[in-house]
């Protein structure tokens, strides 16, 4: 079995994920930003005396992260451990499994659990409190074609067949509390745009698997929400990585587990360095200072003019007054009648298959057969398992 802990009182832990230390957004680097927030996690999880952190994936943006964003994590990662808060870390799909599992072993003693590259078991992290046991299992990422070489006489073929696979090693007692941290798509979560598009669903897995769990801590999309109950959850990301999440409130996720069945779960919300924010209106309504002087100027802004002739240099005059304009556009009637910008604003909401399915019909100009669509469907679903 996994490590044990001292008895304490009820275990509460804060569950945060998709971090995504490096990114950038429409060309602005996040990390100035991203380091902000992680203080405020740190300094939440103090306040809550949490016992521990859980990091559901997606730690950093890229496989090969830039120097700097190791740095910040590093820095997080050492800070938590010397306030005595445990960290439960596992891999996103944004991230190298192997490089977020460097030296797991050795952080092991200093109270960082990280998801080790799956080889076919998930031994859990054991924690022990006033009320007992609390089995805490860290499922890294999982493509189908990563776990079908450890259970070749079981149907892996999809990701809801891949990961019934690993959960059915698991076989956790469920007269003990028992927390699962995974970054998967589980059916009935609401995306963003700043996360990866689903290839025709084929990512999806049916969130009623978890149902074992007493608390499911969730990462991948980046809303905070609950899958069916409130224990099955994804806490979304500490910061807004696109313009569609500009009307959200994020926000970490505090856990209490008591006894068998009893589990408290609260939202905390996330005040960032700078929001993501967008207004609309005419060029000489966005420049009137009593409109702006009582606002943040230094937010990101997507600023979305109304003048039916557009303005010269608009984007350099308007950084004078807004430094991190990050989008301009317009919304007149030259971009209304213009079908162009309206189709490809759109591809980003849609699967691989619509987007063929809309091809062939303007090339053929008839709708394709379902044997067509099944083809089609097929050929994605072995592009996506190669990628």
């Amino acid at each position: 079995m996994g490590p044990e802990n001292t008895e304490e009182p009820e275990m509460k832990l804060l569950h945060i994920s998709d971090l995504h230390i490096g990114r950038r957004v429409n060309e602005f680097s996040m990390l100035e930003d991203q380091r902000y927030i992680l203080n405020e996690i740190l300094r939440i999880a103090k306040e809550q005396k949490v016992d521990g952190i859980l990091a559901a994936g997606d730690i950093y943006d890229k496989s090969v992260p830039p120097a700097e964003a190791v740095q910040l994590l590093d820095d997080f990662f050492t800070r938590t451990a010397r306030a005595g808060i445990l960290l439960y870390v596992i891999s996103g799909n944004h991230d190298s499994a192997e490089r977020v599992a460097f030296g797991a072993g050795l952080f092991d003693q200093g109270g960082i659990y990280i998801s080790p590259v799956y080889h076919g078991k998930i031994e859990p992290v054991r924690q022990k409190d006033a009320y007992g046991y609390v089995n805490i299992y860290l499922i890294p990422f999982l493509k189908p074609a990563a776990v079908h070489r450890f259970f070749p006489e079981k149907k892996t073929e999809t990701y809801q067949e891949a990961f019934a696979a690993v959960l059915e090693e698991l076989q956790p007692d469920c007269t003990q509390r028992n927390v699962v941290v995974a970054h998967q798509f589980f059916t009935g979560a609401v995306r963003s745009e700043s996360e990866d598009l689903s290839l025709g669903g084929l990512d999806n897995i049916d969130a009623g698997l978890l149902e074992q769990f007493d608390y499911a801590a969730l990462g991948h999309i980046h809303r905070p929400q609950k899958l069916g109950r409130e224990t099955i959850r994804y806490c979304g990301t500490p910061l807004k990585y696109s313009f569609s999440e500009a009307g959200d409130t994020k926000s970490v996720t505090v856990v209490e587990l008591k006894e068998k069945g009893n589990v408290t779960v609260e939202t905390i919300p996330l005040k960032p360095l700078r929001e993501l924010r967008e207004i609309r209106g005419t060029y000489e309504e966005v420049t009137l200072k009593e409109n702006y002087e009582q606002t943040n100027v230094t937010d990101y802004m997507h600023i979305t003019l109304t003048d039916e002739e557009d303005i010269p240099g608009a984007a350099a005059k308007l950084r004078a007054i807004y430094p991190n304009l990050m989008k301009l556009d317009y919304d007149n009637r030259r971009t209304r009648e213009n079908r162009m910008i309206t189709g490809a604003a759109a591809v980003q909401t849609k699967t691989p298959l619509e987007l063929f399915e809309e091809l062939y019909r303007l090339q053929n100009n008839q709708e394709m057969t379902e044997e067509q669509k099944q083809y089609v469907q097929r050929l994605v679903e072995e592009v996506w398992e190669t990628v």
